[in-house]
């Protein structure tokens, strides 16, 4: 079963523009194309079925690549049952050198190529290979964009790649002030927290976590936030106090303490030295991916 919204179907309409940006993505590899028209406008079941696989699957597995299994499923939804739509998709590829939006290329059609010349190019531009497994690394949510963990734990996703074992990722984040995007959401965070893929499998199995079985994209998102105990993630908020942090899986720490020792406006993008040790520094995690190429070269 696919769900879209209706008025992607109404025959009144003689055009369908789908814009976003190709850039890697937790769940389906990289986004956007039929992610916008079966996520972005889908129903519930699409988005909660969709994630879940995802993170069954495995977000590492997955991340920065084009042909997986969550992608393979839109392609079939749109070719069975939206090639026949006037839908014309504008896709982006962008970076953000500075703070400052550069847009690298535009690709528009009405079929899958145009993601698949987009995917390409997102993937020389949108990929940092780090030489080596990062100890710390320090990630800068900007408080107008991030609000929740939900939002947030990009900084999680888009570094877990890249993180050595037993290092340290910090979470700058002034602007968090919830665990959920929604209520129905900050409630189930904060019941099951951050524990892993494995405990979070075994939780949703259970009949009386019924709760969590009824929101597998809240159970999936569970799942890509934790580093399944790889390397420690400290959370420096203002508005959450650290017992909350804490009950999530979380390390917590103050943010105007560590914002004066890792200022995020003044360390540079990249590798910095802090006290005499080793920092590198993500000023907006939303743009890209950062891989170990010690550990992808191995594993490929």
């Amino acid at each position: 079963m696919a769900e879209v919204n209706r008025k992607v179907m109404d025959e009144s309409y003689d055009l369908i523009i789908s814009p976003g940006q190709v850039v890697p993505h937790e769940v389906i590899g990289m986004a956007n194309h039929a992610k916008n028209l079966f996520v972005g406008v889908g129903g519930s079941d699409m988005i909660n079925k969709s994630h879940m696989i995802g993170a069954v699957y495995g977000m590492e597995r997955m991340m920065g690549k084009d042909n997986t299994p969550v992608r393979r499923i839109f392609d079939y939804g749109f070719e069975h049952y939206l090639s026949r739509r006037p839908i014309l998709f504008v896709l982006t590829v962008n970076t953000a050198p500075g703070g400052h939006i550069r847009v690298h290329g535009l690709f528009i059609g009405e079929g899958r190529q145009c993601l698949t010349e987009a995917v390409k190019l997102a993937q020389q531009k949108n990929i940092d290979f780090v030489p080596h497994g990062l100890k710390k690394c320090v990630v800068y949510l900007d408080p107008s964009e991030f609000k929740s963990t939900w939002l947030g734990n990009k900084a999680v996703y888009r570094t877990r790649m890249a993180m050595a074992d037993g290092g340290e990722l910090i979470v700058l984040a002034p602007g968090v002030e919830r665990f959920g995007e929604d209520d129905q959401v900050d409630k189930l965070i904060r019941k099951y927290g951050y524990r892993g893929r494995l405990h979070t499998l075994e939780a949703f199995k259970k009949p009386e976590n019924q709760d969590l079985r009824d929101n597998m994209g809240a159970a999936a998102h569970l799942i890509h936030g934790s580093s399944d105990g790889r390397f420690t993630i400290t959370y420096a908020v203002k508005d959450i106090t650290k017992a909350e942090v804490e009950s999530v899986g979380f390390a917590a720490a103050d943010y105007d303490e560590m914002a004066k020792k890792y200022d995020p406006h003044a360390l540079q993008y990249g590798y910095n030295t802090v006290d005499g040790e080793e920092v590198y520094f993500i000023p907006n995690p939303a743009l890209g991916l950062w891989i170990d190429r010690e550990r992808f070269e191995k594993e490929d």
